[in-house]
């Protein structure tokens, strides 16, 4: 696994070139996050000889204990908006507890994949352990979901594929899931909160990939007393925010990843000003039909039950909101039948403690957004499914736990 991470730093550019030509991401982000993401593989390989069970005091004169087993074989079927780092947040615990396993990337972006699997090979790890097959959901996703000689499935992707998931796992062998699913991720901004940061993270929170990404600020909540001045602030920093050409080292944004996604998230548009909601900047593609460029898009006087405050858009489409009181952000923010993260901003400890404590989602970013890191588990709450990457307990995940018990004769304790 360390030397598959090395393998992975001295090819980090065209695996950069991979995901940008594939999934339209800015090339300079990838070239370096590739090599943070291959630290997952160093993290999970640091954990790998310290998978332990537990001696267990019986109340009766047996001696116990637990083995952490690998589930088997695993099914991993990852998502086109994060190839990188979504193949490796799958394989690498895998790979520490012992499992051989099927990944299925996006039909979208097989291409990283493939190069993935390559330097496993370079790196020594054996045959069969780590496979790709490239393929359709409905076609390779679903023989992966069914098959009765896999044991556990690990799928990071939309809420409707992650149902069909679960059924087939059901139909067949009952095997373990993980579903991350789909988000509308709330991001609360109070009175007291630092505007300039709270207006760049609001920006930076839908339009980082171009919105396509699961825990995107999609529902930005603004306390009424800044809401005009936030407002301000947020057309302000949009004016700097270039989309355009993702091999281009000064573009923050490229084009969504195919036709298909262009064109819902333009429907969402006319659906938001159709509901009544108003356009504040955007809204139309760009590049004069040339690739699936769409303006950064803030619709104000949004209400709740719109559907672009309800739909997950994957797109760079932000809906503003304001609230008077904690209480009501609160109602607001859970007001979802998503819980997969959610944003607080405020100087305010107390704040802070109860609106974490409070909104039902999986991870909870203070004065900060899009905190990932391998060490902090991360999954979801409702219908952002269940189960959860990164962390200790993505290793556990793939792990049985088996418990074995002899008789103690003649003990002087028990």
């Amino acid at each position: 696994m360390m030397k598959f991470a090395d393998l992975i730093d001295e090819h980090a550019e065209e695996l950069a070139a991979l995901d940008t030509i594939d999934a339209g991401k800015l090339f300079g982000e990838c070239k370096t996050g590739i090599p943070h993401s291959a630290n997952m593989l160093r993290y999970y390989a640091g954990a790998a000889d310290k998978i332990h069970g537990e001696v267990l005091k019986m109340s009766r004169e047996f001696h116990a204990y637990t083995l952490r087993e690998p589930i088997g074989v695993v099914g991993h079927i990852i998502p086109w908006n994060f190839p990188t780092s979504m193949f490796l947040a799958k394989v690498s615990p895998a790979l520490a507890a012992g499992c051989t396993m099927v990944v299925k990337p996006a039909e979208q972006t097989p291409l990283s994949a493939l190069y993935y699997v390559h330097l496993s090979k370079l790196a020594g790890i054996p045959d069969g352990v780590l496979n790709v097959v490239t393929g359709f959901g409905p076609t390779a996703g679903a023989a992966i979901s069914s098959h009765m000689d896999i044991d556990a499935v690990s799928f990071t992707g939309s809420t409707e594929v992650g149902r069909e998931v679960m059924q087939a796992a059901a139909k067949s062998n009952l095997k373990t899931l993980s579903l991350e699913l789909g988000g509308k991720s709330p991001l609360i901004i109070f009175d007291d909160a630092d505007l300039n940061k709270a207006a760049e993270l609001a920006l930076f929170g839908i339009l980082y990939n171009k919105g396509e990404i699961c825990v995107a600020s999609s529902r930005v909540f603004v306390q009424e007393g800044i809401y005009d001045e936030f407002v301000k602030k947020l057309l302000e920093k949009k004016k700097s925010w270039t989309v355009g050409d993702p091999f281009d080292p000064k573009v923050r944004q490229g084009p969504q990843i195919d036709k298909k996604q262009f064109d819902k998230i333009l429907s969402y548009i006319e659906h938001g000003k159709r509901e009544g909601a108003t356009l504040l900047t955007g809204g139309k593609p760009l590049g004069h039909n040339k690739g699936y460029y769409i303006e950064p898009t803030f619709f104000t006087d949004v209400k709740e039950d719109m559907l672009i405050a309800k739909d997950e858009i994957f797109g760079p489409v932000m809906s503003l909101m304001k609230f008077k009181t904690i209480d009501e952000a609160i109602k607001k923010a859970n007001n979802t039948t998503y819980g997969l993260a959610a944003g607080v901003m405020t100087k305010d400890l107390n704040v802070a403690n109860t609106v974490s404590r409070s909104i039902r989602a999986g991870i909870i970013w203070i004065n900060c957004y899009f905190a990932f890191d391998w060490d902090v588990p991360y999954g979801g709450y409702k219908m952002s499914g269940f189960g959860r990457d990164f962390g200790l307990d993505a290793l556990y995940k793939y792990l049985q736990v088996k418990s074995v018990v002899t008789p103690i004769y003649n003990s002087p304790w028990l």
